[in-house]
């Protein structure tokens, strides 16, 4: 599938759980066009390993993102209900109790097929049998997602992989800095730091600084 970077990010309507354990039908980002940022982000299952320590992680930098202005969004291919249960589960029995932002339930598998992050594809055996190849689930995919509703920046992880929630907050900082002063943010660039501005001139001063 071919990148989604300053394209339209997928639309889609969908059950959700917001708040932590409230059920939200036809569930969409549009609500945030205009208004916010929104990281976007997939993760396999509930229930499983690594997908809960990401989730907590988000949650623990939940008030960095609120304070950016930015909203978070996490989805899976679970239902809502499994989402339901996973919230209201304690952490030491491996639930994600206290996470506030919402679930999207990707039950149908297509919110993923069309972010370009599903782990596998639909099939047809010799015998006209419908199959999957791969694995039914989300890679871990993070989407930066301007107040335009455009996607901005984006990073997928195979399945053993944990994400850097710094990472999506250092991204989200360096979009709000460009659009702000129109300048864009070299490697590793962190809030703070210099940045260049847009032109030859400009690069080779920054250079000549560091």
């Amino acid at each position: 599938m071919e990148s989604l970077i300053g394209k339209k990010a997928p639309a889609f309507s969908a059950d959700a759980v917001v708040n932590g354990g409230e059920f939200v039908e036809g569930f969409s980002l549009e609500q945030y066009i205009g208004e916010k940022e929104v990281i976007f982000f997939f993760y396999p299952l509930d229930f499983t390993f690594v997908c809960p320590t990401e989730l907590l992680a988000f949650q623990a930098k939940l008030a960095e993102f609120e304070k950016r202005g930015v909203a978070v969004v996490g989805c899976s291919v679970d239902s809502k209900f499994s989402h339901w249960a996973w919230l209201n589960t304690e952490k030491n029995n491996g639930g994600i109790k206290g996470v506030t932002y919402p679930l999207v339930s990707d039950l149908s598998k297509t919110i993923a097929e069309n972010y370009g992050v599903l782990a596998g594809e639909y099939d047809f055996n010799e015998e006209g049998e419908a199959t999957f190849n791969g694995a039914p689930v989300a890679y871990r995919g993070t989407f930066l997602i301007d107040k335009k509703g455009n996607i901005r920046h984006s990073v997928i992880n195979d399945l053993p992989l944990g994400r850097s929630i710094d990472e999506a907050l250092r991204m989200v900082d360096a979009l709000q800095y460009f659009e702000a002063n129109g300048e864009v943010c070299p490697a590793n660039w962190k809030e703070g730091e210099d940045a260049m501005t847009p032109s030859s001139e400009g690069v080779a001063e920054y250079l000549a600084s560091h």
